[in-house]
């Protein structure tokens, strides 16, 4: 079948083409490659992280499926939208603890992470910011829906480069770098990201035995164990006598959820990307559609215009209104977008794999910054989802028990007649909207191919300011000055503005091809 593989490490897109090369399809070698990250990516991701699978060229929809999955209410259920766009949503992202009404023992703890000499993001992270992890029910799910290998042959790599180690390429070694003030507060992280005392640096083995005992458990026993069986009371646990709030009945009553992908049109072609309750797919939805109002053209000053708007969506209201009914109808309605339009003029890791069948795989992972928390004997770090700022616009702790937190991450297809035409996504925290949303400007307005389209330079405006990798026009750049918004133009491309891993097919001659992120050691593999 082959195909080609666009993924944050060359390990994990080279352990994604691979099973393509053995005739496994898109979603076989998402999932693959998605195990891999855990041991050569592990600060961004693993079995204590979360995240969203969006699956294109599914075909009628499966009667198998996974004990895991939900019954759809009625904003979810995919199977009728599924059999009319064949795609899919799969929803594995992390959930709000706090069902056994466990009192919280511990505070958030504020980290800054410097980016660079310039720019600082505080994270909150410790046993209080860890949220219900998603990954082992997401993969499960996706490999019994629409997977054709075992998921015990599917983990062998994974388990092999946690167990026998990995060199610490230049990007990884940048990132446990900023990462090291988290990593350094617990012990557990301690010792795994700095050996010996010594912190890991560029051409250092990582090796991660605990993983690669979890990959093996995962691929015989499947997700079972992480939610209800030794994983999950080891979990919940280190969390009662930490001051967490996880509980045994957040894990066992966890599941994934398959939801209907929003679709906007775009400059002749369809976009399908991430619904609510994540947050990310519709305000890059929302964008694209002011920019096919604001002209044909959508150069620097369109594009601050179009984030600006999407800024100024996102507030108390748009928060609560994830979680209801109408927030897609209402947002993207034509009349509203064409009023906004007016008014205008005036750490997480991301795989992308298409097939030689067109099948497209698009699956974003994040342990955001992580929370420092190793839990012993498990292999599981979990994720600070509970301290994201970005995550959490109404506060930290406000969120239900059980609820799904909101999330930037958006994996999304491009289609042209009803064709795959792009699949990509992004890491990023709050810049995975730009970062994604200029991709898809650029390969399908600009007619970049799928490498440049990730390369070149980006911008993302927040809190009043424009921040501009060189490259972007200097003269649109001092229009903007010259409206009152301040500019802060950056010295390099930096991993700040994302983290794009995208896949593309020539509608003409069928021809695939692939953009990796030199921002986050990006690899294309065919």
């Amino acid at each position: 079948m082959a195909g080609v593989v666009a993924a944050g490490h060359p390990l994990t897109a080279e352990a994604g083409v691979e099973v393509l090369r053995e005739g496994g399809n898109a979603v076989d070698a998402a999932v693959c490659a998605v195990l891999a990250s855990f041991a050569v990516e592990s600060p961004l991701t693993g079995f204590g992280a979360g995240g969203f699978m969006m699956v294109h060229g599914t075909g009628p929809s499966s009667d198998r499926g996974s004990d895991r999955a939900s019954q759809p209410d009625p904003r979810e259920g995919a199977g009728a939208e599924e059999e009319e766009i064949g795609a899919v949503l799969i929803d594995f992202f992390v959930a709000a603890p706090g069902k056994d009404g466990v009192e919280r023992g511990a505070e958030l703890v504020p980290v800054p992470v410097h980016f660079d000499a310039e720019t600082v993001q505080t994270f909150y992270v410790g046993p209080a910011s860890c949220g219900v992890p998603g990954t082992a029910a997401g993969l499960e799910l996706a490999l019994a829906r629409f997977g054709s290998v075992p998921l015990a042959d599917l983990v062998g790599t994974g388990a092999r480069l946690a167990r026998e180690g990995a060199p610490v390429n230049a990007e990884q070694a940048y990132i446990l770098d900023i990462l090291l003030p988290i990593h350094e507060r617990l012990e557990g992280t301690r010792e795994l990201y700095a050996p010996g005392g010594r912190p890991l640096g560029e051409g250092d083995v990582f090796r991660f035995e605990d993983l690669a005992e979890a990959l093996e458990r995962f691929g015989a026993e499947g997700a079972a164990p992480f939610y209800s069986g030794e994983v999950a009371t080891a979990l919940s646990s280190f969390m009662a006598e930490h001051g967490g709030t996880l509980g045994p009945s957040d894990l066992a009553g966890y599941e994934a959820i398959e939801r209907r992908p929003i679709r906007v049109p775009f400059r002749g072609t369809e976009v399908l990307t991430n619904p609510p309750p994540s947050s990310g797919g519709i305000l890059i939805a929302y964008c694209l559609g002011l920019l096919e109002r604001l002209g044909e053209r959508s150069g620097p000053e369109q594009l601050v215009a179009a984030m600006g708007a999407a800024n100024a969506a996102r507030g108390e209201t748009f928060a609560e209104a994830l979680y209801g009914e109408g927030l897609e109808a209402s947002l993207l309605d034509s009349a509203a977008l064409d009023l906004a339009a007016g008014d205008l003029l005036g750490s997480t890791t991301h795989i992308s794999v298409l097939d030689g069948d067109g099948m497209c795989a698009s699956v974003t992972c994040s342990n955001g910054s992580g929370s420092g928390v190793l839990v012993p004997g498990t292999g599981v770090i979990l994720n600070n989802m509970l301290g994201e700022e970005d995550l959490n616009p109404l506060g930290f702790h406000a969120i239900a028990p059980g609820r799904r937190v909101p999330s930037m991450m958006a994996p999304t297809v491009v289609l042209r007649d009803g064709e795959i035409e792009l699949g990509l996504g992004s890491a990023g925290s709050n810049r995975i909207r730009s970062a994604i949303l200029q991709t898809i400007v650029r390969t399908v307005e600009q007619g970049m191919g799928a490498a440049d389209a990730v390369q070149a330079p980006r911008l993302h405006f927040e809190q009043g300011v424009v921040q501009a990798e060189p490259g972007i026009d200097e003269e649109a750049l001092a229009r903007i000055e010259a409206r009152g918004v301040r500019v802060a133009r950056r010295p390099a491309i930096n991993l700040f503005f994302g983290g794009v891993q995208a896949v593309a097919r020539d509608p003409g001659t069928g021809e695939l091809s692939g953009g990796g992120d030199p921002r986050r050691g990006g690899a294309v593999a065919f």
